[in-house]
Order: C-alpha cells, then sequence, then structure tokens
C-alpha cells in the first residue's frame, strides 16, 4: 500500500491533482478560522464547551460536524457544505415525482446542468435560512431551545439586527465559495470534491479528541470513569473491529447474476454471463443525517410550550437515553427504505435488461424480474439498516457505558465514521484506477477497491 501511495506521485498528472487538492483543502481550513465580525470567540468557546456533551444532537452539532468545527468560532466558513449537500438531497428527490425533472434528467448532460443550476438556487435559499438560524443561535440561543448563553458572557457584541443581516451574507458567501471549491477538486482534484471537505473538517477534529482520551488516560478519571491502559487497548480494539465492520458495510453488495443473450457484432460475440451489484448499504449515510435531524426539532417545539406535563416529554428526547437511542434506530430504519424506495427503481432496471436482451436465470424477463428485484432489494435493506442502526448508536453507548466523552466516542461510529471510510475507499478507487492505467500496482494485492457508486 505505501508503494502504491509512492508510485502515486511518480504520475504527473495524479501528482497534480494531489496537490491541487491538498491546496484547495487548505484554503477550505483556513475559511473555517476566520471569524465572522460581532462575535466573542473567546465566550463562544467556552459556551460550546458546557454544550459538548449536548450539540451532538441538536441543531448547532449536525452543523458543526459538517463545517468541521467552523461552528464553534463562527467563521466565516460556519455553515460549510451542508446547504449544498440538503438542496442535493431535495432534488434528488424531488427527480423522481416531478415530471418536468425527470424529463430533464433524460436530456443527458444538458439536462444535469440544469438541474445543478436549480440546486445551486436552493443552496442559497437554505444558507439564509440556516444563517439566519444560526446567527440568532448566536444572539439568544434559547429562541431555538439551546441553553442561554452564560451571564455575563454574551456571544455577539455590537446591535443584534446589523449582525444578524450582516453574518447571513458572509455565511451565505462562505457556503458558495466552499460549493465552489469543491466542485473544482472535482474537476481538476482527485474527485469527491465535497465529500473529501467534509472529511477533513471531521479529521481535523480527531487531535482534540486524541488530546481528550490523554487526559483521561493522565488523570485515571473519577469515580466511575476510571480510565488505565487496558481501558486505552481495548478502545483501540473496538475501534479497529468496528471499523473493519464500516468498510464491510460500506463494500458489501449482493451480486445479482445476468444472463446476456449472445449477439454476434462484426467478428466478436458479445454476451455471456455477468452480475449485477445491490449495495447493502445503499443509501449510504442518509438514513443518519434524516433521523438526526427530525429528532432536532421535538425538543425545540416542547421548550416552547407553557406546559409543565408536556415539557416533561424533553427527557425522552435527551440525546443519548435509551428512548433517544430507540426512536433514532427506528427513523433510521424507516428512512433506508425511503431512500431506496425513491432511489430504487426496479421497474426501470427490469426493463432496460429486457431491452438489452438479458435476463436473470430462473427468473421471467418483466414483471417477474421486477417483483424478484423488489423482494431482494428490500431484505438487502433490511440487513444493511439493521447495521447502520447499530453503528449509530454504539457512540451514544460508549459515552453511556464507559463514559468516554461524546467528542471521542463519535469516531467509533455513527456519520463521523461512515462518512471518513467511505470518502477514503472511493479517493482510493479513483487513485487506483490512475495508477492500474499508468500499469502500476494498485492499494491491494488481491481485488480491487470498489467505490460507493459501484
Amino acid at each position: 500500500m505505501f508503494k502504491a501511495f509512492i508510485n502515486a506521485f511518480k504520475i504527473k498528472e495524479l501528482r497534480n491533482r494531489i496537490l491541487f487538492s491538498a491546496a484547495v483543502v487548505i484554503v477550505c481550513r483556513v475559511a473555517a478560522n476566520i471569524p465572522c465580525p460581532g462575535v466573542n470567540t473567546q465566550n463562544l468557546s467556552v459556551y460550546f464547551d458546557k454544550l459538548s456533551q449536548e450539540t451532538a444532537g441538536n441543531f448547532l452539532g449536525m452543523i458543526d460536524l459538517f463545517s468541521g468545527g467552523a461552528l464553534q468560532q463562527f467563521a466565516v466558513g460556519a455553515l460549510g457544505i451542508m446547504p449544498y449537500i440538503s438542496a442535493s438531497i431535495i432534488m434528488q428527490l424531488l427527480v423522481p415525482v416531478l415530471p418536468s425533472l425527470e424529463r430533464l434528467k433524460r436530456e443527458g448532460e444538458a439536462g444535469m446542468n440544469k438541474i445543478n443550476q436549480y440546486t445551486r438556487y436552493l443552496t442559497i435559499v437554505i444558507c439564509i435560512i440556516q444563517g439566519a438560524m444560526t446567527a440568532i443561535a448566536m444572539t439568544h440561543p434559547e429562541r431555538l431551545g439551546l441553553p442561554a448563553a452564560l451571564p455575563g458572557q454574551p456571544l455577539v457584541s455590537g446591535n443584534v439586527t446589523a449582525f444578524v443581516f450582516f453574518s447571513v451574507i458572509i455565511l451565505t458567501c462562505g457556503t458558495m465559495i466552499l460549493m465552489w471549491l469543491g466542485e473544482k477538486i472535482t474537476d481538476k482534484g482527485i474527485g469527491n470534491g465535497v465529500s473529501i471537505i467534509i472529511t477533513i473538517g471531521i479529521i481535523d477534529r480527531l487531535p482534540k479528541a486524541i488530546a481528550q482520551l490523554y487526559d483521561m488516560y493522565q488523570s485515571g478519571g473519577t469515580g466511575d470513569a476510571r480510565f488505565r491502559l487496558p481501558h486505552v487497548l481495548l478502545l483501540i480494539i473496538i475501534f479497529a473491529v468496528v471499523t473493519a465492520l464500516t468498510i464491510i458495510l460500506c463494500q458489501g453488495v449482493r451480486k445479482v447474476p445476468i444472463q446476456m443473450a449472445r449477439k454476434t457484432i462484426g467478428n466478436k460475440v458479445a454476451g455471456g454471463s455477468t452480475y449485477m451489484p445491490l449495495k447493502v448499504n445503499f443509501p449510504g449515510v442518509m438514513p443518519i443525517i434524516f433521523a438526526g435531524a427530525i429528532l432536532m426539532f421535538p425538543p425545540m417545539i416542547l421548550r416552547l410550550i407553557p406546559n409543565a406535563h408536556i415539557a416533561a416529554l424533553q427527557q425522552y428526547f435527551n440525546h443519548g437515553s435509551y428512548s433517544y437511542m430507540l426512536m433514532y434506530g427506528l427513523l433510521i430504519l424507516a428512512f433506508s427504505y425511503f431512500w431506496v424506495s425513491n432511489m430504487f427503481n426496479p421497474v426501470q432496471i427490469a426493463d432496460n435488461l429486457k431491452k438489452e436482451g438479458a435476463y436473470v436465470p430462473g427468473i421471467r424477463p418483466g414483471k417477474p424480474t421486477c417483483d424478484y428485484l423488489d423482494e431482494l432489494m428490500t431484505l438487502i435493506t433490511f440487513a444493511g439498516a439493521i447495521f447502520l442502526c447499530g453503528l449509530s448508536v454504539f457512540p451514544m453507548l460508549l459515552t453511556m457505558w464507559l463514559k468516554i466523552p461524546y467528542a471521542v466516542a463519535s469516531f467509533f461510529g455513527g456519520t463521523s465514521l461512515l462518512i471518513i471510510v467511505g470518502v477514503t475507499i472511493d479517493t482510493l478507487s479513483q487513485m487506483e484506477s490512475h495508477l492500474v492505467m499508468k500499469n502500476y500496482d494498485g492499494f491491494l494485492q488481491r481485488g480491487r477497491l470498489r467505490s460507493r457508486r459501484g
């Protein structure tokens, strides 16, 4: 593997792509460390330290994850690339629903360019909404159901209205610049530009998590949270096992055999047997994002209702509680099927196979093939969703049972680990294709790396 990395820099085109991507990533990290005007970064740091266990499950915590910690300084890139991701998800869900978008998609590259243009416009709208909510959260956190700022330590100085107005403009510009930089990495770099920006932001939090883990080991913990060398070794083993299982989840496919009708084209005979890969984790990280986003709102709504009995229901939505884990898991399961039902079209696949003269052995073409693929994908999605649920709640269990800070436990599963593993596999897959094309060995001695797109 190390030899493959060395060989990557021997190929001029690949070396230039890697260096270009690295330079753009540095620019993105600079944007994540330039605070917006009017923010008291010292008080904001104290406020986020107070919320270190709570922000993992609320509105600010989700934005902070995708911004790579930029929100903790209310930086220019505080919204990160999340508005663009939200806009892309919305457009993907609307394409099968709206006939006009479906027609654009069928027009090929010109139609997709038009859809991408609509996605950018929608990104600006989402930036304005999220930027306003985030700016208001900085001025009056309690208005969004968050704990109030500490007495005598305001997060914002100066005129509040002017701060919100200019912050929305700055944050929107910051997100659009990050989106543009991500597209440049995709075009001129090593690909997966937006995903790489998110991944680097998550990895940027790793040194702080390791420092917290080291402090726990040095102090030995207090009370029930005692931390010794065996605990460190156990955590390393757990991390290795969870990472390996996550790779299996990202790479796992169910191979459906396909028999192609033999055709004579000139002097060549085309056809034979092949297979169609159905991914175990077809929806990827989307169910986790959807489930986390949905569970943000009940506590915010309940805090606004002036009723003691209704307000008492907030305890069931506390991040890390067993009730929260149960609802979180059920929502992940539901959204996994929702995403597959929107993105996986067995009718179209069956029609395409029939037109190409291909069929699944033992299954008649047409509707029987459609029903077979639909039933098979349902079973595969169930297995993948159960795995995804376990991976998502595991960091909360580590925090609850072993008293590990959530900033550390978040790297043992959930959104962070899935994104890191998935993007790393995709990036190595693209680099491997360049190496193989230039007659160099890839990263694996046996087999090939598969990207998340198959």
